[in-house]
């Protein structure tokens, strides 16, 4: 897929992006499928899957910002278990103006997304070690298919001081989601199977 086919599925989900933009995210997709071929990045190998299940599911992180009233502009933004770079590189190519570190643990994703960086032209900070091991805290904290939710809220609110966003599938628990003090965010684009962003305001 091309940039103006890339741009065809994201525009039909209300993210419009200048050719530049569209440029990075179809080099992304030629690279990821190139070192998939090696070391297994990913499970999802067709392109337009990889479109739309993980660049477009990325996005949807920036509409639950703005319908939330998040405010990302100049904040420092951790993608925890960003494997190959997922939702950090494509919120970065889309929202541009914040900080991003993406934490990630095995040493082929961390190759992978340091490449990608000077590929893409790019800013970010790889931090190639368990989540549990950073040191320091950022503004947002973000995470995909990171783990079972209960589990993981101590790991990403210890890494948060404002804002946890824990992107999760089609079934949720609203018990432990309500008990821990979570809400769900509805995900509804075009292309898209319904899921749900589990968020915490922290301060």
């Amino acid at each position: 897929m091309g940039p103006e086919d890339i741009g065809k599925v994201l525009g039909e989900a209300g993210f419009r992006l200048p050719a530049e933009d569209l440029q990075r995210f179809a080099i992304y997709l030629e690279e990821l499928i190139r070192w998939n071929r090696v070391h297994n990045l990913t499970s999802i190998e067709k392109e337009e899957e990889i479109v739309r299940r993980h660049f477009l599911d990325s996005l949807s992180l920036a509409r639950c910002f703005e319908d939330l009233g998040v405010e990302w502009r100049g904040k420092d933004l951790a993608d925890v278990g960003s494997g190959a770079g997922f939702p950090g590189v494509p919120l970065k190519i889309y929202l541009r103006d914040f900080n991003l570190f993406l934490i990630e643990s095995v040493g082929k994703k961390c190759s992978f997304i340091e490449f990608l960086k000077a590929k893409l032209k790019l800013d970010w900070k790889v931090l190639c070690r368990r989540a549990e091991r950073v040191g320091g805290r950022f503004h947002i904290a973000v995470s995909r298919a990171l783990g079972k939710f209960e589990e993981i809220v101590p790991l990403m609110e210890n890494l948060a001081e404002e804002w946890v966003f824990i992107m999760k599938g089609k079934e949720i628990n609203e018990e432990a989601i309500r008990s821990l003090g979570y809400e769900a965010y509805e995900v509804n684009l075009k292309g898209l199977p319904r899921t749900y962003i589990l968020w915490k305001r922290l301060s």
